[in-house]
């Protein structure tokens, strides 16, 4: 049977194929063989490696386990996560590995509840609302809530970062999923708000013009005291390391710490909103 050519270069998928034909020869293994050691369908394997269907986390933790490569530099874990990444906007790849070793996070939203603070419910309901529209596939859905869970367990570590959250009046009203979802996700913010190491105040509606922001913005300390912001919008994302740009994103953080409710205030007004009060 002729054997299709494959070229690594054409694409981060074609790549993975590839990478994946390459580990399954060097054993001698037949299609049939990998297929068996992975529980899936030698359709399905063949298909991944000519590129004709994505990867998947699942599908790359059960190769990584049939080759015994969980863990190594080259997985096909960490090769999926790169090409996921890929479609992720400008500079927040960077900025996630800058996240998990920060000892200060700030974060202010619109709208969402920030990803750092929201339920796997409350997660998955945004994931498969994208996939409904046709903005991402199911595979990615799944993938970007396994991605959140991630990057959430990489910050319940012994020492874990002082976070500051700032979260427009938005983010609690704004009904995501359905009242349970939502009643948990409030719930989950009061808990959060209970921590020793966390500030949750949320900018009301009542600050008007005086709230310093009109897009979401992160920033993170990091162990040597610098300071790093990531800010988005719709379609770009930007990582800013440059101190005199900088510093005056962090000077207008305060300002808006300053206009927010204080934490107490903060959590009765979640509670209001848990319990249906206006």
């Amino acid at each position: 049977m002729n054997k299709n050519e494959l070229n690594p270069d054409a694409s981060p998928q074609a790549a993975y194929g590839a990478h994946l034909r390459s580990a399954r020869e060097s054993r001698g293994w037949t299609q049939d063989d990998l297929a068996q050691r992975m529980d899936y369908s030698s359709v399905h394997v063949s298909a991944v490696e000519n590129g004709r269907k994505p990867p998947t986390l699942r599908f790359s933790r059960s190769a990584d386990r049939a080759f015994g490569t969980e863990g190594a530099r080259d997985s096909f874990e960490r090769q999926c996560r790169e090409i996921t990444h890929g479609g992720l906007l400008e500079g927040f790849p960077e900025y996630v590995k800058y996240e998990g070793r920060a000892v200060e996070i700030r974060l202010y939203n619109i709208g969402i509840i920030p990803g750092l603070l929201q339920t796997p419910e409350y997660a998955r309901v945004l994931a498969e609302s994208a996939m409904r529209r046709g903005a991402i596939t199911l595979e990615q859905a799944e993938e970007r809530v396994s991605f959140l869970a991630d990057r959430q367990a990489a910050l319940r570590r012994h020492r874990p970062p002082m976070m500051f959250v700032t979260m427009d009046e938005s983010c609690i009203r704004r009904p995501i999923g359905g009242p349970r979802v939502m009643n948990d996700q409030l719930a989950h913010l009061v808990e959060f708000a209970g921590l020793p190491n966390t500030l949750l105040q949320v900018a009301p509606y009542e600050i008007g013009e005086r709230r310093t922001f009109d897009l979401p913005v992160n920033l993170l300390t990091l162990p040597d005291r610098s300071v790093i912001c990531y800010a988005e919008s719709q379609a770009q994302g930007n990582l800013d390391r440059d101190s005199t740009s900088v510093v005056p994103v962090l000077n207008a953080y305060h300002q808006l710490q300053a206009e927010a409710m204080s934490q107490a205030a903060s959590v009765a007004m979640i509670e209001q909103v848990r319990k249906g009060s206006p």
